[in-house]
């Protein structure tokens, strides 16, 4: 499906972009979760293609991101062998390429990935073979494509300093930057300091889960001991404001922990769908609630990202329509999402002036 920019005859799609929030395993086609499923034995809530995808959607729309975690055991399960991770990895940025993305950070948590027999390094090496691999054709065809992994601890696991050398372990061999995943209430950034103690010591970038399904105190713990350069989602940064009303004036108040992230330009990794089935948004979960546009309008660096497309059912080029059929962007807008996604990138200053070169020249071709 083609989405369009409202008011044009622009096809979304067309537009380069740059997708820095992006779960590895929320990402499979609903085929290859039942072709692997078949060879394996493994018994998935669905037998066609068209079912599971539905399958997926209904489950993740709960209001709950414990309850949508869930959908995850059956994504994992087709994923503990080499040539899966392979495949999937090869899908996915397939996917991302026909998604008009040029620049894509995928995360994924290794340690999740090892019932088949593998190790954390085999792993790592079988996704970025399939990265590698479709990133080259890509390439090779005229196109313009930069892929990097995040290598992401769950927070509940506790082993988070050994992901974290896993991830120093590849950071020149696909490692782009560090995350950490997994349920936020209850289980804050300050956990797993000794992980983050040694990527600072390293000068390695971190993104950090934060203000999706807990509030300022997991922001703050995130920015204070993760040193996260992003926050993965982060749209509960407006419980650190306050609203003045009067007449037609309208005035916002920063708390310490807004302000910080406003002033330093922390960049906040909105994935509009999906925090609305995660109930990261309001009771009602509709579009015009998120605060995406008054965080933009605020002047805060919003980018705008998928998430999981197969939970979500949706990909970049459709969050993006939404948001512009919502508050009424238009292609100035998009552009900017996608300059603030580019400078947040974790790659070196010279790949992120490609980036923004390639995305000037595509907005300005449409």
């Amino acid at each position: 499906m083609t989405h369009t920019l409202p008011g044009t005859d622009i096809a979304i799609e067309s537009l380069p972009k740059v997708s820095l929030h992006d779960h590895l395993d929320g990402g499979l086609h609903p085929q290859t979760i039942l072709d692997i499923a078949g060879e394996q034995g493994i018994d998935v809530p669905a037998q066609s293609a068209e079912e599971l995808g539905t399958w997926f959607a209904e489950q993740s729309d709960s209001g709950s991101l414990v309850e949508y975690l869930k959908t995850f055991d059956v994504t994992t399960s087709v994923m503990q062998t080499a040539p899966a991770l392979t495949r999937i990895a090869r899908e996915f940025v397939e996917d991302l390429h026909s998604d008009g993305v040029i620049y894509g950070e995928i995360r994924w948590a290794p340690e999740q990935h090892l019932a088949g027999g593998l190790s954390l390094d085999e792993a790592v090496e079988a996704v970025q073979a399939g990265i590698d691999e479709e990133v080259s054709a890509i390439r090779e065809a005229g196109g313009k494509m930069w892929v990097g992994q995040l290598i992401s601890a769950m927070r509940q696991a506790d082993n988070g300093l050994e992901i974290a050398k896993l991830a120093l372990r590849h950071r020149d061999r696909g490692a782009a930057g560090f995350d950490i995943a997994g349920p936020e209430a209850g289980f804050p950034p300050s956990r797993l300091h000794e992980a983050f103690d040694l990527l600072a010591s390293s000068f390695f970038p971190v993104t950090v889960h934060a203000g999706e399904a807990d509030g300022v105190e997991s922001i703050r713990s995130a920015l204070l001991d993760g040193r996260a350069l992003r926050l993965g989602h982060g749209v509960r940064i407006v419980e650190d404001m306050t609203i003045h009303e009067d007449g037609d004036q309208t005035t916002v108040e920063l708390g310490d922990v807004a302000r910080w992230v406003l002033d330093r330009g922390i960049v906040l990794e909105t994935s509009p769908s999906s925090n609305l089935q995660t109930g990261a948004i309001g009771p009602d979960r509709v579009m015009a609630d998120h605060p995406f546009d008054v965080l933009y309008r605020l002047g805060f660096a919003v980018t705008v990202n998928t998430d999981n497309r197969l939970m979500s059912h949706t990909s970049l080029s459709k969050e993006l329509s939404l948001l512009a059929e919502t508050f009424g962007y238009d292609a100035t807008d998009l552009l900017a999402f996608q300059i603030n996604a580019a400078h947040a990138a974790f790659v070196s200053r010279e790949e992120k002036d490609q980036i923004v070169d390639a995305l000037m020249e595509g907005f300005e071709a449409a």
